[in-house]
């Protein structure tokens, strides 16, 4: 079974280099790390379960592995603390406190055990009265939670929206980055601000969201399944044209945690999320026991050339550009640039249930490739070179049920080309452009 598309080019500006950040001088690049809560919940059963619940130890031994098992070494630096690490109540003069028997230590001597570990710490918290789980909330407290964490040493903070009216968070979540900057300690800003107004069908300003916030989430928390994961690819596909333009160094859209190495996705699967997670510019938080992942998982969260699609410079997030029949083609615009070429990171996912591979067959201009000097073609998993590829070559991959074929096409300097070819190709600025398909010959053989 083979299958063909056509592309053309459309206009559409890409709004991320319009609008302003956050000038906090952080995230630059989608944040890498480890977060607790997908894998380990708000699990305080530390009686009956000490290697497991929400604990310094915990921590201190997943800060451990990331440095020992090379997660760290592929750019895996943050270790993400998120609900349940609290006391149900303040301190005397209003203070939080961390759960006195699960971080005895408390939460300065965690933040300083991760740096003594070449790693930062990230820290959770909610703008309502209390979080998701039921412990105090930032409200009424957002001057002196700031200072708080400014005095651990936090270096990336999460503000989720649970027990908060969503008409409050467009003058809340703002206020809360400026405490923190006003610390002077330099702490990435996770919002979950526009998930929330989603939510309740209002219109978030994603002009003030870009300009307060390193990185927001716009879609459901991620469960450990396969079903759950396809619901955010096709939000994200389904919604990107709105949510594209907000994406770039310093403010990230984030459709949640890697969940590779769980229970829920295969190996094919898993294979999936990480590429396009990549295409996506997401953060790449991993949530997983490291203690137990599997070798073949572990590989798939260290793919240097994966990690360094995701870690692109350019910061441009890449976007469906076909979807029919359970096939889907994914691309992202990155480094190196030639002239007024991009080079390419693309994705062809396989979401059909029939039991077998599918093939996809397309020429790199009908994807929208139109270098003259051609494309240097690697397979990012198979760690495959096709050589330097001309944009008329037709590439045929194929790709398992439920999985994908990552490829990256760098532009290659100029070379002789058929002047006819130079003369009919669709003018293009890949600053001002990104490309889109046409389904008008997608068509089984």
């Amino acid at each position: 079974m083979s299958f063909k598309v056509s592309v053309v080019i459309v206009s559409v500006l890409i709004a991320a280099t319009a609008v302003l950040a956050l000038e906090n001088g952080l995230a630059k690049t989608p944040p890498m790390g480890w977060l607790a809560w997908e894998r380990f919940r708000c699990n305080t059963d530390c009686k009956n379960d000490p290697d497991n619940c929400i604990s310094e130890r915990l921590f201190r031994t997943m800060a451990d592995l990331v440095v020992s098992e090379g997660y760290a070494d592929v750019g895996y630096e943050y270790i993400n603390v998120d609900d349940c690490w609290l006391e149900k109540e303040r301190s005397f003069s209003g203070q939080l406190v961390a759960d006195r028997q699960r971080f005895p230590s408390g939460m300065k001597a965690l933040s300083d055990y991760v740096h003594s570990k070449g790693l930062k710490f990230g820290i959770y918290e909610d703008y309502g009265n209390y979080t998701c789980a039921g412990y105090p909330g930032v409200l009424g407290y957002l001057q002196l939670d700031a200072q708080t964490f400014a005095e651990w040493d936090v270096d990336y903070v999460k503000l989720d929206g649970c027990y908060a009216h969503p008409t409050e968070m467009d003058k809340g979540y703002p206020e809360f980055g400026y405490h923190l900057n006003r610390t002077g300690r330099p702490m990435i800003y996770s919002c979950s601000w526009p998930v929330y107004q989603i939510y309740a069908g209002l219109q978030p300003n994603f002009s003030s969201i870009i300009e307060h916030c390193n990185l927001w989430r716009n879609y459901d928390d991620i469960q450990d399944s396969w079903k759950s994961l396809e619901t955010i690819i096709d939000y994200y596909g389904d919604n990107q044209d709105v949510i594209i333009p907000n994406a770039g160094p310093g403010h990230w859209n984030d459709p949640d945690m890697l969940i590779i190495g769980n229970f829920g996705l295969s190996y094919e699967q898993s294979k999936t999320q990480m590429a396009l997670w990549a295409i996506l510019a997401a953060p790449l938080l991993m949530s997983v026991d490291l203690r137990t992942i599997r070798p073949e998982y572990k590989a798939i969260l260290q793919n240097k050339k994966i990690i360094a699609v995701d870690q692109d410079p350019l910061g441009i997030q890449g976007r469906r550009i076909y979807k029919h029949s359970g096939i889907e083609i994914w691309a992202r615009p990155i480094t190196p640039t030639y002239q007024d070429y991009f080079s390419y990171a693309l994705a062809f996912v396989n979401r059909r249930v029939d039991g077998t591979p599918s093939d996809i067959a397309v020429t790199l201009q009908e994807l929208g490739l139109y270098n003259p000097g051609g494309y240097a073609v690697e397979d990012l998993y198979e760690d495959v070179s096709y050589g330097v590829l001309t944009p008329q070559t037709k590439i045929k991959v194929k790709v398992n049920p439920s999985g994908v074929v990552i490829l990256r096409a760098d532009a290659r300097a100029s070379r002789a080309f058929p002047q006819q070819f130079l003369e009919s190709r669709t003018p293009y600025d890949p600053y001002q452009q990104v490309f889109q398909v046409r389904r008008s010959s997608f068509q089984k053989k």
